[in-house]
């Protein structure tokens, strides 16, 4: 049974906790008070939502192994923003700093080290605390949510047009994945089926943005392992990637696409770029296949064992480079457009790299079966009421939506992006390698910090 997510709403009978397992809902409802039981001895990725469930709605949860603040920082008040209630202003004044207690492995000769928030790079705030003996890690803590965006709460009155832009924006390495799911929703709102020639167009779009962050990670990994000229290479080729996108939707990151009524891609311009790319990164296989010191890097290398992946029901690459066989794409209608799943057994920095290579060939495959899809024009959901939710298999693995809707108006929404999941994982990779190998582990697994901190 693997878990997909663990969120609450607020009606006016009060609160509602609902925990969406891959096969089933399950609801409950709380009275005033009424405390919930954890379920994190059997799902271990429960801590974050149900630490969540606290800092947003103040749910207390019985029994959990961690009950630390999530989201709430250090000078956070006593405040829960998703109550209907809140009062943003309330959180402007001062208020006094509680330290964070991060867990630490205590003993001779070990010491602790701290990367973040704030970084050498281009990259936004996420903390990470090692126990260290010498050079090698004996435990890692991920502490996020810097920014708190205020996303979910934000988006509370709006209309379905309305998010959109919001929606399309909440993280750039997968804005189709958000949009798409977001237009099942919409869809279903109306009661109104997608056609296959509607779907068509989003997944050519989804597939382009698995190649450019594919073609990313397979510069960067390598980079990560000292060999840069890699990088060079697949950054040239992220970046005509990034200027087809620009060329077919009129943004680099495809903001809005999938909003508006578009007749179809330009065939050509797709054909062209599938062709050559597909060229290009057979090249760039052999290359990187010839250097024997780089591979070495990477096997054995941030090793996440199949037991442990679907323990943490991780999503994505990080999934089916340890075995596990989950796509949201493994269905009847990619299946028919060139999809196969693609896996690795070995878990390691070696089985993500060649995961990503292998997905990047079938997606440029895909990419040329998909090329008879029409975008049609949004149904009406203005007057649309009730629950629904959407998947998508974005370039980081899959997306869970969930919207409430009254008379046309957002309610409740609530994402759970792929690396909410991931990031959770991260730390079981560390043990057995030295501090050097993180960004190396890190970058291996290409977590968002935007799309996992709303």
């Amino acid at each position: 049974m693997r878990l997909i997510a663990r969120f609450a709403l607020e009606e006016n009978e009060g609160l509602e906790v609902l925990t969406v397992y891959a096969d089933r809902t399950e609801r409950m409802r709380l009275e005033a008070d009424e405390r919930i039981d954890s379920i994190a001895g059997r799902h271990p990725a429960a801590i974050w939502f149900e630490r969540k469930l606290h800092d947003d709605f103040g749910i207390a949860v019985d029994g959990a192994f961690d009950s630390r603040p999530l989201l709430h920082h250090e000078r956070w008040p006593k405040l829960h923003p998703m109550r209907k209630h809140f009062d943003a202003r309330t959180v402007l004044s001062s208020h006094p700093f509680k330290p964070y207690p991060y867990e630490t492995v205590a003993g001779d000769g070990v010491f602790e080290v701290s990367v973040g928030p704030i970084h050498a790079g281009i990259i936004e705030p996420g903390h990470f605390h090692f126990s260290q003996a010498g050079e090698d890690m004996l435990h890692q803590e991920v502490r996020h949510f810097y920014k708190y965006r205020g996303i979910e709460k934000m988006l509370e009155g709006k209309t379905l047009e309305q998010a959109w832009p919001i929606v399309s924006r909440i993280s750039g390495n997968a804005s189709m994945a958000y949009q798409h799911a977001l237009r099942d929703i919409a869809f279903a709102a109306a009661n109104k089926p997608r056609s296959d020639r509607d779907r068509g167009y989003g997944a050519l779009l989804l597939e382009l943005e698995r190649i450019i962050h594919h073609l990313t990670d397979l510069g960067f990994i390598p980079n990560d392992a000292g060999f840069g000229a890699a990088l060079a290479y697949a950054s040239m080729r992220a970046e005509e990637a990034r200027r087809l996108m620009r060329r077919l939707t009129g943004h680099r990151f495809g903001f809005d696409a999938l909003r508006d009524t578009v007749p179809g891609a330009d065939a050509e311009a797709v054909r062209t770029f599938v062709r050559t790319l597909r060229e290009q990164m057979r090249w760039f296989e052999a290359w990187i296949t010839d250097i024997p010191s780089l591979l070495d890097r990477f096997d054995t290398t941030g090793v996440l064992t199949r037991f442990k992946a679907l323990k943490y029901n991780t999503v994505g690459v990080v999934a089916r480079a340890s075995g596990v066989a989950l796509d949201r794409r493994d269905d009847d209608f990619h299946r028919a457009r060139g999809f196969e799943t693609v896996t690795d057994d070995r878990g390691d920095v070696a089985a993500r790299f060649t995961v990503r290579l292998r997905e990047l060939f079938v997606s440029l495959e895909m990419m040329e079966k998909l090329l008879d899809g029409a975008q049609e024009s949004l149904p009406d959901t203005s007057d649309a009421s009730g629950e629904f939710e959407a998947y998508s298999e974005g370039a980081l693995g899959e997306l869970y939506l969930f919207v409430q809707l009254n008379n046309g108006r957002i309610t409740r929404f609530f994402a759970r992006d792929p690396s909410f999941m991931n990031w959770q994982a991260l730390h079981l990779m560390m043990p057995g390698n030295i501090i050097a190998d993180f960004p190396l582990i890190n970058k291996s697994c290409d977590l968002s910090y935007a799309g996992n901190d709303l």
